[in-house]
């Protein structure tokens, strides 16, 4: 399907996401990836196959500088 030099990586390497969009649907909330995986917004996949990839959102990690919004109450 690629035809983009260097070669976007194959719908089964584990980059497969970096491949090169050829169509966007975001009113629908997917792209189509030129190796043939449909990525959704909330970073689901389906594989060329038929094969789904559950959504794998990186886990949020609270920042430790953080300060509370509000002071408490003395």
């Amino acid at each position: 399907m690629c035809q983009h030099e260097p070669r976007c990586p194959s719908a089964y390497a584990s980059d497969r996401e970096a491949a090169r969009p050829v169509a966007f649907r975001p009113e629908q909330g997917w792209s189509l990836l030129c190796n043939g995986v449909v990525l959704f917004d909330d970073t689901g996949e389906l594989l060329p196959d038929g094969r789904a990839v559950a959504p794998h959102r990186p886990a949020v990690t609270p920042c430790r500088s953080a300060r509370p919004l509000l002071s408490p109450v003395a």
